[in-house]
């Protein structure tokens, strides 16, 4: 009810399924200044200790003017600068694909937003539908920085309303080696060999096999605090993270910590047993099995999936990766992340929170005379 002379309340709602149309460009408000106390806090919730985004000196001599944005960091961040206008109202982040990282981001920088709709399905139900959209995100000398497919469920205001067009975009299974790009560089054999005593490591993507698994051995418990200011430092107002008076109302009956983070937090855990990795070059495709809260402690195990060559590099090379994540539950003790299910079918292994499928860029091994080839 309006007071009589009053303006009527403004009411920012969020979009529903019917407020979204095929080739709709939606350009994402407030734009972000990264700046080190970002990459610093990023640190302290995550643990992360990959050494291009730790350390200055390292940075400089894999050929970056400054230590760049760790690549998840600035993920999140691009994420979160797109959920008032696509996900305020989600019901569940489905999907993500054909992620590609395509420039470094540095302390300083301003970061901008933009996605456009590229498929719409309404469920069966007719209460809400799959939005499908790809968002790019832009330092403020117009270069992207990273692009990315997702697909969420959203609820429909309007359960009578009738959506006419509709279309399930077909997206790759994954980002192809010619469309990878890697930015690091080791120019020497004694670049390389820095880089190992940085680490604490000597392997490189010469010492990995696709089929090769890697058990990786710490575990790390998200506290409450932690996880909600992870999606404070992201910008990430999504009511399910936020809002614990609503979540009350919700199977789990609490605040769900953000999927990002939840990718974040493994990645580090990754760490050991991929020490050498010098960046993210692409996310090809991931799940979230099941919701982690408060109080659960995360574990992770990697796959190799594939390793390539690089065109016209000889001093890094690509490996696909599959990271695992659990809940409560060391890595040596699941198997496989999906198992057979009673009926006969295969589904997640119940510790199960995280299926992911990324690339990476690691150095190669120089020739005996020190040279790439």
């Amino acid at each position: 009810m309006t007071t009589r002379g009053m303006p009527a309340a403004k009411h920012r709602r969020g979009r529903f399924f019917e407020d979204f149309r095929l080739g709709q460009v939606i350009r994402h408000g407030t734009p972000r200044t990264v700046t080190d106390g970002d990459a610093s806090v990023y640190t302290a919730l995550t643990g992360s200790r990959h050494v291009t985004h730790s350390s200055a000196m390292a940075a400089r001599e894999l050929g970056f003017e400054h230590r760049p944005i760790d690549d998840l960091l600035l993920f999140n961040i691009a994420f979160g600068k797109t959920v008032p206008d696509i996900s305020l109202n989600a019901i569940a982040n489905l999907g993500y694909a054909e992620t590609r990282f395509l420039n470094p981001v540095f302390a300083g920088n301003t970061l901008r937003c933009e996605s456009v709709v590229i498929g719409l399905k309404e469920n069966s139900n007719r209460r809400s539908g799959i939005v499908y959209v790809r968002s790019t995100c832009y330092r403020e000398d117009n270069h992207a920085v990273v692009s990315w497919v997702r697909w969420v469920m959203v609820p429909k205001a309007d359960g009578e309303t009738t959506v006419r067009e509709q279309h399930v975009p077909a997206l790759a299974d994954h980002v192809a080696p010619d469309q990878l790009v890697a930015h690091a560089r080791l120019r020497s054999k004694e670049a390389l060999e820095e880089l190992r005593e940085a680490t604490g490591s000597a392997d490189v993507w010469d010492d990995y096999a696709p089929g090769e698994r890697i058990d990786h051995p710490a575990g790390t418990t998200v506290e409450e605090a932690e996880h909600m200011m992870a999606a404070r430092l992201y910008q990430n107002n999504a009511r399910p993270h936020f809002d614990a008076l609503a979540m009350q109302r919700t199977p789990t009956g609490r605040r769900l910590v953000y999927g990002g983070h939840v990718i974040s937090v493994c990645r580090s855990l990754a760490y050991d047993g991929l020490e050498n990795v010098l960046g993210v070059l692409a996310i090809n495709g991931g799940t979230h099995a099941a919701p982690t809260v408060g109080g659960d402690t995360l574990y992770a195990y990697s796959e190799v999936i594939d390793k390539w060559k690089l065109s016209g590099r000889t001093d890094v090379g690509a490996l696909r990766l599959r990271l695992v994540g659990l809940k409560n539950l060391p890595p040596d003790e699941v198997h496989a992340a999906k198992v057979r299910q009673p009926d006969g079918t295969a589904g997640w292994h119940p510790a199960v929170v995280l299926d992911l499928d990324y690339t990476v860029s690691m150095p190669r091994r120089p020739n005996e005379r020190g040279r790439h080839e």
